[in-house]
């Protein structure tokens, strides 16, 4: 976006790729389908960026969702909306995504030259004089710094930003995984493996205290759990889990109900089943699979007939089936997370140009900025009017 927008304005401009082809994190993207942008407003936008979301305000005026809608729809890619405001093309292939932009830089004249690893980065007296790139210098008279972060490494975004940036005098604050599943202390999760949840809610918790919840779908893995309602509550659980904190979800498996209705609900199911065991009474409120571990975490004795369950023991029950406990202790590694939390400091950024406070030829875009929103298509809306405010104002100046 940052090579179209200045190559548009009459730039000579040439972008060096690492990888042997351009886009390999793109093409990833909303699962190979290319989450392009969400139909929010600017202001909504800015809430599903909880990482430094307000810095964008003018970028995001300038290059609104409408506005990349309307450059992708020019560049012959047909858009459509799904649930949750997402848009995506038509075709529902990340590859047309990024073939329309190779295409655009081809009649604009920009020069991609892929296999081409920055190896450093020359500077003199606070500004950029040349790139290093297997011997070979190249020079400009403005450098656009857009990595990424030091998420999925094998597209090429391996941290090398941060280290550029931190040579050249930026601040890069910590760098966690955010979008990111979560491993958990018990065991039992891997008995639970693919189990899907839906509508339901769970908070996260550190010492004790609620942080925030979530609602929606989740799903428990081998390690743990996963699902869009964890990755959103990831970013937030990774910050704790580095400060040392002690960490748990808890699941309400059965949100929708107050504690009165699902005790009415139990007592319904009870009656049904009065000759059954425990377990075989519960099949038709939860998912089989994980009837014997609800059970278990309400010490209760799955083969004890429904006749025989107490007050407090059914009360024990209801109490698990609304606040199911998970002790998290870690995240999985950033190379699995979907974006990078952290990165160079926003402060040292103008949020008008994506021009460095601290470099004066150096514009900074997209995810090694510390930048990073929830999933939903925020992510690549911020990249895409980062990459168009600097590719104004490296051209301007």
């Amino acid at each position: 976006m940052a090579a179209i927008r200045a190559a548009e304005l009459g730039a000579k401009v040439i972008l060096l790729e690492k990888m042997p082809q351009i886009g390999r994190k793109l093409r990833i993207t909303g699962k190979g389908r290319c989450n392009l942008t969400n139909t929010a407003d600017i202001s909504e936008i800015v809430k599903n960026i909880p990482g430094n979301g307000k810095f964008l305000y003018s970028a995001l005026k300038n290059f609104s969702p409408v506005d990349t809608v309307n450059f992708f729809n020019e560049l012959g890619v047909a858009t459509k909306i799904e649930r949750g405001g997402r848009i995506f093309p038509v075709s529902d292939d990340a590859n047309e995504v990024i073939e329309a932009l190779l295409k655009k830089m081809a009649i604009l004249g920009v020069e991609v030259k892929n296999n081409s690893p920055v190896k450093e980065i020359l500077a003199e007296n606070k500004k950029i004089v040349g790139v290093n790139v297997g011997g070979k210098i190249f020079k400009a008279d403005n450098y656009i710094l857009a990595t990424g972060g030091a998420s999925y490494p094998a597209t090429g975004s391996s941290g090398d930003g941060f280290k550029f940036a931190r040579r050249l005098g930026h601040t890069i604050t910590e760098i966690l995984p955010a979008l990111v599943p979560l491993e958990t202390e018990e065991d039992f999760v891997k008995d639970l493996q693919g189990l899907s949840l839906r509508n339901v809610r769970v908070k996260l918790l550190a010492e004790g205290k609620k942080i925030s919840e979530q609602f929606g779908e989740m799903l428990f893995t081998h390690f743990g759990v996963s699902g869009p309602i964890i990755l959103t509550l990831s970013r937030q659980a990774a910050k704790l889990l580095s400060e040392g904190k002690f960490v748990e979800i808890g699941i309400n498996l059965k949100p929708a109900l107050t504690f009165e209705q699902l005790d009415a609900r139990i007592l319904r199911d009870f009656d049904k089943f009065k000759r059954k065991t425990l377990k075989n009474s519960l099949t038709e409120l939860l998912p089989a699979k994980i009837i014997s571990i609800v059970l278990d975490r309400a010490f209760l004795d799955e083969n004890k007939r429904v006749d025989d369950v107490t007050a407090a023991e059914r009360r024990r029950l209801e109490e698990i089936l609304q606040d199911l406990p998970l002790t998290i202790t870690k995240t999985r590694p950033i190379a699995e997370a979907i974006v990078t939390s952290g990165g160079i400091s926003v402060k040292e950024i103008e949020p008008r140009t994506m021009r460095s406070k601290i470099v004066e030829n150096l514009f900074i875009v997209g995810e090694v900025a510390d930048i990073d929103g929830f999933t939903g298509g925020f992510n690549l809306q911020a990249a895409w009017s980062m990459g168009y405010a600097a590719g104004i104002f490296a051209c301007k100046y």
